[in-house]
């Protein structure tokens, strides 16, 4: 269909590594990114999701420059971080140092901005090297905002607005969400990685096939 990747849900999916192995090699072999979000900012559990055969890493809830150098920590070997050495899927047909050094610099390392503390924290967060993108999310921002259930305010829209900017004005890559409809706001915002979903045009998709069918059946049922 013409996307670069996948965003393979695990915060709020029912998938276990095994089916990560299965997802991510799928990905391979459709010449797609395999991207993966984990639950939390854990060492153990980003870099054995990457063990899986993942190329990239997605983490929620980066508040602090702390918890985003702990994600670089986990995501990227020697001398960058201190992710736990072992050869995955990714691996093969390369020596070991030359995977060690293509998983460096090829594996993307996406934090999440969704916390009105990220927000806060944002300057020092944006000071953390070897992260790719900076993901702007609406649901739980605004949750933190005391505005749970409501991304449309337009004080959600205007922080995750000013947040992509003055990450875009950092030189670093900001993400965010994107519809058919808000993709033109969003990349004149200044995101450069955009994430959809699927279950919009699923959606969309069933109800225009059923009114077909309703407007088919109708017309059978007048002329009978």
């Amino acid at each position: 269909m013409g996307f670069d990747g996948v965003w393979v849900e695990t915060e709020h999916g029912a998938i276990d590594f095994r089916e990560i192995q299965n997802i991510t090699r799928s990905c391979d072999l459709w010449g797609m990114t395999s991207l993966i979000r984990v639950n939390r900012v854990d060492y153990g559990l980003i870099y054995r999701t990457l063990d899986q055969g993942a190329q990239g890493i997605i983490v929620p809830h980066v508040d602090t420059a702390e918890q985003a150098r702990e994600v670089v920590r986990a995501a990227r070997y020697a001398p960058i971080g201190e992710r736990g050495m072992y050869e995955s899927r990714q691996a093969y047909g390369l020596d070991s140092l030359q995977y060690f050094r293509s998983a460096n610099r090829e594996t993307l390392v996406v934090v999440m901005i969704e916390d009105i503390q990220a927000i806060e924290n944002l300057p020092e967060i944006l000071a953390v090297d070897h992260i790719d993108v900076f993901f702007v999310a609406p649901s739980d921002l605004a949750q933190s905002m005391g505005l749970i259930g409501q991304i449309d305010h337009p004080r959600v829209k205007q922080t995750i607005s000013d947040a992509v900017a003055r990450i875009s004005a950092a030189g670093r890559t900001a993400g965010a969400i994107a519809w058919a409809s808000t993709a033109e706001e969003v990349v004149e915002a200044g995101a450069r990685f955009l994430m959809t979903s699927w279950l919009p045009y699923l959606s969309a998709g069933a109800k225009t096939y059923l009114e077909a069918v309703q407007r088919a059946a109708g017309k059978s049922g007048n002329s009978s």
